[in-house]
């Protein structure tokens, strides 16, 4: 693990995470490798993180949301998932050490806590995608311990009653599904009351987890095209997805500006 994200006591420092700021968005430049030993080290010494991951929709939706900007800031880890949020900080001379995409980070902390017993709630989906997930993680990761298994459409009289239900399975990470327009900031406005060590935004993972969609093939990856692939499948998205030329035209218009504050 990256020395610049733990004190020299060993304690983990979210500040001390190196980050370059794209539109004043903290993005984390540490590897996945490196991500999953702090976020590690999080869990044992129980210090509460929100986990976002970054795409370019979610920066500009942030520039023009004073709000969903602030809860961004606020954020304990922000790793680089959208390949144009690496594109930038490459571009702007601030390279990250990799892409860290969401799907993959939920994976991989899998695998970390197989061994350690950790405990995960999933929350988020329609019942039947959500069950799905819990059905793959149970067979692919048999030493993780389903704490909690909850579909992700409830009102917001409900967020009570969910947070308490969180509370009382004491998980070690909290993946919750819905969508973009409330699942980061739900978890940013609760994160303090629910009090898990990982809290992470994962988008449409159970969705790609379940089965229910198609992972982009390998070539669509390296080719950083895994939103065309998602767009081929979701044609509905194609206005969010109009925001992706128009931040890339941004940060070369704005190349100087970009990682100012």
């Amino acid at each position: 693990m990256s020395s610049t994200s733990t004190t020299t006591a060993g304690v983990v420092s979210a500040q001390a995470i190196p980050k370059v700021s794209i539109y004043g968005v903290p993005v984390s430049k540490m590897s996945m490798n490196q991500t999953v030993a702090y976020l590690s080290k999080a869990i044992e010494q129980r210090q509460p993180h929100q986990i976002i991951t970054a795409n370019p929709i979610m920066v500009m939706s942030a520039l023009d949301d004073p709000a969903y900007m602030s809860m961004m800031q606020r954020a304990e880890l922000i790793v680089p998932d959208g390949t144009g949020v690496v594109w930038a900080a490459n571009y702007v001379g601030e390279p990250v050490a990799e892409r860290v995409p969401g799907y993959d980070l939920l994976n991989e902390l899998m695998k970390a806590g197989e061994s350690k017993g950790w405990k995960v709630y999933l929350l988020g989906a329609s019942n039947e995608v959500i069950q799905a997930a819990a059905d793959k993680i149970r067979k692919n990761y048999p030493g993780i311990k389903l704490v909690g298994v909850r579909d992700g459409y409830f009102k917001d009289e409900q967020d009570a009653e969910v947070i308490q239900s969180i509370v009382d399975a004491a998980p070690d990470l909290l993946f919750v599904g819905r969508a973009a327009a409330n699942q980061e900031p739900w978890i940013g406005k609760y994160k303090g009351q629910i009090g898990v060590p990982v809290m992470m935004g994962v988008g449409g993972s159970f969705d790609v987890l379940s089965g229910k969609l198609k992972r982009a093939p390998v070539v669509f990856q390296k080719l950083r095209l895994e939103w065309f692939y998602r767009l081929l499948q979701e044609p509905w998205r194609y206005k969010r997805m109009l925001l992706l030329p128009k931040f890339a035209m941004k940060v070369m218009r704005d190349k100087e500006k970009v990682t100012k504050p």
